[in-house]
């Protein structure tokens, strides 16, 4: 609750003030490594009650702290959030202890997505290596729907609960995390785990054994 001094607002304002910057370093680090080509991706946070999004049709590269959008917003003519907002809040709401969200069309995680579903309705991530068993799990593969849609955040709110990282069919990843440092390691354990299972494709690749994945499988997962 506010106090009526406006401390509480201040207090409010510094740790949204905060969660921007923090936000246009995230949006500049994914941009460099070639992970959102033009205008694609999306990045937000959770600040207390309200979400703090990248805009619709910004950049990565160029979105600045003042075109950042707030949700609820305070006033009329505030900057616009994201139109995959939807999808955010689905993964918050699957997700209670993420204060961070990242959405992105990266080239080899899009790729995998492009592929058919496993039978059991997982990306085509084999086990490879120790970090995408640990870090990852098994990667669900949401099925297609518009960008933006109702659909779409139907079909991640189905899918998110247990999985922190998901891939959207013909479209990309998006993974949900306690800190945007984890949502930010995360996003690039899956673009490696899709690139080297692109590069292994053709290859005679050995996959870890069911004992290894077990052993380095969490409790639970």
């Amino acid at each position: 609750m506010t106090r009526s001094d406006g401390t509480g607002l201040r207090e409010r304002d510094a740790r949204e003030a905060e969660a921007r910057a923090a936000v246009v370093r995230a949006c500049r680090h994914l941009s460099a490594a070639g992970l959102s080509p033009g205008s694609s991706g999306n990045v937000s946070v959770r600040v207390g009650s309200r979400i703090i999004a990248t805009p619709t049709g910004s950049s990565l590269r160029s979105v600045t702290e003042e075109q950042l959008a707030a949700t609820p917003a305070d006033q009329e003519g505030a900057p616009r959030p994201t139109k995959e907002l939807p999808l955010h809040a689905a993964m918050y709401a699957a997700h209670p202890d993420a204060t961070a969200v990242v959405h992105l069309h990266s080239p080899y995680a899009t790729a995998i997505a492009c592929l058919p579903a496993t039978e059991t309705g997982f990306a085509q991530l084999p086990p490879l290596t120790p970090y995408r068993v640990m870090r990852l799990g098994d990667v669900p593969l949401v099925a297609y729907a518009p960008p933006g849609s109702a659909e779409l955040a139907a079909g991640v709110a189905a899918a998110a609960p247990g999985h922190p990282a998901l891939l959207l069919a013909n479209h990309g990843p998006v993974v949900a995390a306690a800190t945007l440092d984890g949502a930010i390691d995360l996003v690039e354990e899956l673009e490696t785990a899709a690139q080297l299972t692109l590069l292994l494709k053709q290859a005679p690749a050995v996959p870890l054994d069911a004992a290894a994945i077990a052993a380095l499988t969490p409790p639970g997962r």
